[in-house]
């Protein structure tokens, strides 16, 4: 496994392709002075010792060493050691609603990405717990197997939009029923967390939170939404908005929270239920009563010892400066049986 001590200094490659624009743009420069001299065939009697093709080389050496540099300041560091690591907590699964229902703006920016900043908030103070994280619509998906790497988990998480699902839809159920069948057959104690506006049109999410509940998982909702609706935005194939979403008789879809599936819901899986809002989503009333569970041991495994290697990208990095300092871009007499290209 790699990590980086310093992966903030990779930023610092960007500054490769402005080098290669300068490089471009004297190049162009030089070439028009030359014109102005005088035609192609005196500028090259003029300059007969001087390479075409040695500059470039010089300029890519140069680059290379750059790059090398950069990647040894950020310091890539390889796992050495791969030991058992006993620790404390529970089996979660974070069960997100991912229908276009869900763009509506009555919680600000919209429900999903107001879902998202809290699930992110969430995963930092986990501690000790695997995470997993199911996506539904109209079908449900697992997006995330149940992992100790909050980093894996936030990356995830950061890329689930509403075109991550296909089909258009709100199969509770169908998600609830996934998200109990993820959990693997460790004596862990397991819980689902629900994050969705309600509008259940596919199935019986009751009868799917009672079935987990009797497996010993525990089901918690959290509504997405205010209870006087909002409006579906469109959006067009450039992302801008379009209007928004209307029935056959041409009136404005209003998608309104539905409290009361979510209070049945988490009722038969034995959890409890929160209301997201403008001031709150929830997550931290629903995070204080998952933590009241009693956490059972969870032996993962992971790199104990990490070793340096930023030793070699310095080094290679100083062999390209020497070996563009060894190229000169005129022959002298001592630099002859050093110059390694002709012209």
């Amino acid at each position: 496994m790699i990590r980086f001590a310093h992966i903030e200094f990779f930023y610092a490659l960007l500054l490769v392709f402005f080098f290669v624009f300068l490089y471009w743009q004297y190049n162009s420069w030089r070439k028009k002075v030359s014109r102005k001299l005088g035609d192609d065939k005196t500028i090259e009697r003029l300059i007969e010792h001087r390479s075409d093709t040695k500059p470039l080389i010089k300029f890519i050496l140069l680059l290379l060493a750059f790059i090398f540099l950069v990647i040894g300041v950020v310091d890539p560091r390889i796992g050495s050691k791969l030991e058992k690591v006993k620790r404390e907590g529970i089996d979660l699964f974070l069960v997100l609603d991912v229908s276009n229902s869900m763009l509506a703006e009555d919680i600000k920016p919209n429900r999903l990405e107001r879902a998202k900043m809290a699930i992110s908030s969430l995963i930092d103070k986990l501690q000790g717990d695997r995470i997993g994280i199911v996506v539904f619509a109209g079908n449900a998906y697992k997006q995330l197997p149940l992992t100790t790497d909050y980093g894996a988990a936030k990356l995830f998480l950061s890329a689930i939009d509403t075109k991550i699902v296909p089909s258009q839809g709100t199969a509770i159920g169908a998600a609830i029923n996934m998200a109990a069948k993820s959990f693997d057959n460790n004596k862990h104690n397991r819980a689902i967390i629900l994050i969705t506006d309600g509008e259940n049109h596919e199935d019986n999410a009751v009868v799917a939170a009672k079935a987990a509940a009797e497996k010993g998982i525990k089901v918690f909702t959290i509504g997405m939404g205010l209870p006087e609706g909002a409006p579906i935005p469109l959006f067009d194939k450039y992302g801008n908005p379009s209007g928004f979403k209307k029935d056959r008789q041409g009136n404005t879809v209003i998608t309104k929270l539905n409290e009361d599936m979510l209070r049945e819901i988490a009722a038969a899986g034995n959890g409890a239920y929160a209301r997201a809002d403008n001031a709150s989503v929830g997550l931290s009333k629903i995070y204080n009563d998952i933590n009241k569970i009693q956490k059972g041991e969870i032996e993962t495994k992971q790199f104990a010892d990490y070793e340096d290697r930023f030793q070699l990208y310095i080094a290679l990095s100083i062999f390209f400066l020497v070996f563009e300092v060894l190229i000169t871009e005129r022959k002298s007499k001592w630099m002859e049986k050093l110059d390694f290209f002709g012209k």
